[in-house]
């Protein structure tokens, strides 16, 4: 059974999200604030994280910020605020996914599915992908430019995967919704940019960059 890690102050929400991840075969772990989030994680590595942004001691922000440092673990952000802005500065932190409040179950469960199922290895005739300096090790869900590991989400491992398997292509923005988010919901333009935006900065910190943008259109691997 894989682990889920339910961080939110809230200990009926809690319990409604323990009790649907039961039922769909996972092993749900609590924290009721941010402190307690970051001991529990890095006891029992838990395969995924739902954590609540708006929370005593440490908010959900600061958690994500800190698992980040050290672990790629999916984190899908629980949030009361509706606003696109808010939305993406989670993304922008290194999540893989919003649920705004009030939710369903039934809604954050299938969004849980759907994130492991990225992170999860691929079965495939091509497990490494080479273009030049940009190295895919689609089983270990790895990706190195010059032989330097890059930390990427699932999700961002995923658009990149989708983008490097077919090198000559521009990509639409729709295009990296089916890839990255399939069968999940609507995703808007700027959460797809946002994603794309953080790929990029990550592997500028390593000296490369392996999207390119097409004015007017969409992405495109760049020239590695």
């Amino acid at each position: 059974m894989q682990k889920v890690l339910v961080v939110d102050d809230d200990p009926h929400i809690r319990d409604v999200v323990c009790f649907a991840l039961r039922r769909a075969g996972y092993q749900p772990l609590t924290a009721g604030d941010g402190m307690a989030a970051l001991d529990v994680a890095g006891r029992e590595r838990p395969a995924l994280v739902v954590l609540d942004i708006l929370m005593p001691e440490l908010d959900g922000t600061e958690v994500c910020k800190r698992l980040r440092k050290g672990s790629d673990v999916p984190i899908i952000f629980l949030t009361s605020k509706d606003e696109e802005l808010d939305r993406i500065l989670g993304l922008e932190l290194g999540a893989d996914d919003y649920v705004v409040k009030p939710f369903s179950p039934r809604e954050l469960v299938a969004r849980v599915k759907t994130v492991l199922r990225r992170k999860a290895p691929v079965e495939s005739e091509q497990q490494r992908l080479v273009r030049g300096r940009l190295v895919i090790d689609v089983e270990a869900i790895a990706a190195r430019w010059d032989g330097t590991e890059v930390p990427l989400t699932a999700t961002e491992f995923a658009l990149l995967k989708a983008i490097a398997a077919q090198p000559r292509r521009v990509f639409t923005r729709e295009n990296l919704m089916t890839a990255s988010y399939a069968g999940a919901r609507f995703v808007s333009d700027r959460t797809i940019d946002s994603h794309v935006r953080h790929i990029r900065a990550k592997f500028q910190s390593a000296g490369g960059d392996p999207i390119e943008t097409v004015h007017g259109v969409g992405y495109r691997l760049a020239a590695t």
